[in-house]
């Protein structure tokens, strides 16, 4: 099959294939990531962008193909997690710039796209570094511009894209000296590939499996051993930058002083605090991507220049450790880990795993199990102050009926210990956003208990028997949509509820809501309720987490 003209319906087939493969394939990705930081989470991270870029495309699909390249920039901008994720991003950001007018794109205009791509990745990363995915691209982008001077049909340009894509691939050990020393390709660069090969298999009308597919063999330097435990050969004392620091930047014109925006003088600014770093502004928002030994100062300085969202900070040595199987540094030794005090140790109450782990990525270092029907004693909050074994302790409570228990155990602790009065998980999470590692106890308490009142909450539940509460008469396996603590409506059908309650709660000012599905929630239940968001309240970024909590089907967070 010869395709000449590519519109923006067959592109968008493109870009949801090239987002399944990789998704299929992110775990074998993962066992590949030892640069720039072993962490394992190359994979993930690229999958989850590309899958929020793909979110987008299937909510916007056109004949034009400049719309279709738009969404998929801003689905990726968006979604954007880690140094590949963020590189992805900006490939596609310069792609889609370049034909953001073409209704449709011949071999030429896509393989000068592809070069465009290149070209806004390298200006995002402030030290780029060759045998990584920006190499990759860098050589499939040069191969696409010369085969299009000869090459008319689409499925034979991208054959050739992929061919040197995968090509340039094997040869990533050959730049950078530690994919050799480990004997595996680079990461990121093996996830744009699959990328690539899932934009082939669309052209020419197959479809990749679902399973996972082989290692690369890479002249048969990777075998399975290697696979598993390519990340074992680092060090983790040796990583000298220990937290990922992800965060974007809503810009406040009022901060600059009459002074436009610079893209390239943060850049320049934020250098100075880390390695890894990323940059990239789109209209009044700006993603950031840094290693950072200092994660506050690094947030301190992007709150200059506007309001922070979507904040994750990720400890890197953490994660190392764990995929390697060795203990926390922290933890090495009981006995020594006595002695020495970390200066901070942050306890949050939640209810089921998947809040847990949330919490535990957004920066808490103990979390109790406990809610609504379980609340954990004064004893429990005193043995996890112990536990963390940190000078300073703050205790997110996430629970009205929690919060005499934890200041009862902050009583009875020794040391230094704040506790935020957070009556919800979201709450909770919005605090701990807040949290600034730099700054001290006392600072810390009153910014995470100001942003307390960032973060609307809603909780749909069932009702365990009939009941009158605030002129609602409720019967028993009614569901209840709760607003901030107070119950304002019942439906005998869950989704009913659920839609009715965020249609109450969700209004103009409202820029993003989270969904924590509970365990009484379906896939179907879920993907029902996003797309009604989506489709009533266009302007609200939606996003999700398997809570896993009992009792309570969805939990609403809304900021």
């Amino acid at each position: 099959m010869s395709i000449k003209v590519l519109d923006g319906k067959r592109f968008a087939e493109m870009v949801i294939q090239g987002a399944n493969h990789l998704s299929a394939n992110a775990k074998m990705v993962d066992a590949l990531n030892v640069f720039p930081v072993p962490d394992g989470d190359t994979g993930t991270n690229m999958n989850l962008s590309m899958t929020s870029g793909a979110k987008e495309v299937k909510n916007n699909v056109h004949d034009h193909i400049g719309k279709v390249g738009t969404a998929l920039a801003r689905g990726l901008l968006m979604g954007a997690r880690g140094n590949s994720g963020v590189i992805l991003s900006q490939l596609f950001r310069g792609f889609a710039k370049y034909i953001e007018q073409k209704q449709t794109v011949s071999s030429k205009d896509f393989a000068a796209a592809l070069e465009a791509g290149v070209e806004t990745a390298y200006k995002a990363v402030m030290k780029p570094v060759e045998g990584t995915i920006l190499t990759v691209a860098k050589d499939a982008a040069k191969k696409a511009v010369h085969s299009a001077k000869t090459r008319e049909d689409l499925v034979l340009l991208m054959e050739d894209v992929l061919k040197e894509a995968k090509a340039s691939l094997n040869r990533t050990p050959d730049l950078l000296p530690v994919l050799k020393e480990v004997g595996v390709v680079d990461s990121g660069g093996q996830g744009l590939v699959l990328v690539y090969e899932g934009f082939l298999a669309e052209l020419k009308g197959e479809k990749l499996p679902d399973s996972p597919a082989a290692l690369p063999d890479m002249n048969e330097l990777v075998n399975a051993e290697h696979h598993r435990s390519v990340q074992g050969h680092i060090n983790t004392e040796d990583i000298e930058f220990g937290y990922c620091t992800e965060f974007m930047v809503k810009l406040d014109e009022k901060l600059f002083e009459g002074k436009p925006f610079s893209e390239e003088q943060f850049r320049q600014d934020l250098s100075q605090f880390g390695d890894s770093l990323l940059v990239i502004s789109d209209d009044d928002l700006v993603k950031v991507h840094i290693h950072a030994e200092q994660p506050g100062e690094v947030l301190s300085y992007g709150q200059k220049y506007g309001s922070l969202i979507k904040m994750k900070i990720e400890n890197m040595r953490e994660q190392h450790s764990s995929i390697v199987g060795e203990t926390s540094p922290l933890r090495t030794d009981a006995k020594e880990a006595k002695k020495e005090k970390q200066e901070y140790g942050i306890i949050t109450v939640s209810m089921g795993s998947g809040i847990a782990d949330l919490f535990r990525s957004i920066g808490a270092h103990a979390v109790i199990e406990g809610g609504q029907t379980m609340n954990p004693s004064t004893e429990d909050i005193v043995k996890a102050i112990e536990e963390v074994n940190a000078r300073k302790i703050i205790i997110l409570p996430n629970n009205k009926n929690i919060i005499m228990a934890a200041q009862q155990a902050a009583e009875m602790a020794e040391g230094e210990v704040a506790v935020i009065p957070s009556k919800t998980v979201p709450q909770g999470m919005s605090a701990l956003l807040a949290f600034n590692p730099a700054a001290g106890l006392d600072s810390n308490a009153a910014a995470m208990t100001d942003a307390l009142g960032h973060v609307k909450t809603g909780q749909l539940t069932f009702a365990v028997r009939d009941t009158s509460i605030d002129g609602l008469e409720i019967s028993k396996g009614d569901f209840m949509g709760i607003a901030d603590g107070k119950i304002i409506l019942k439906d005998k059908n869950k989704l009913s509820a659920a839609k009715e309650l965020l249609s109450q709660m969700l209004d103009e000012d409202t820029e993003i809501l989270t969904i924590l599905q509970g365990e009484d929630a379906s896939t179907e239940d879920l993907d029902e309720l996003v797309e009604f968001v989506e489709k009533e309240f266009k302007d609200v970024e939606v996003e999700v987490h398997n809570g896993g909590q009992p009792l309570y089907a969805f939990i609403f967070a809304i900021e």
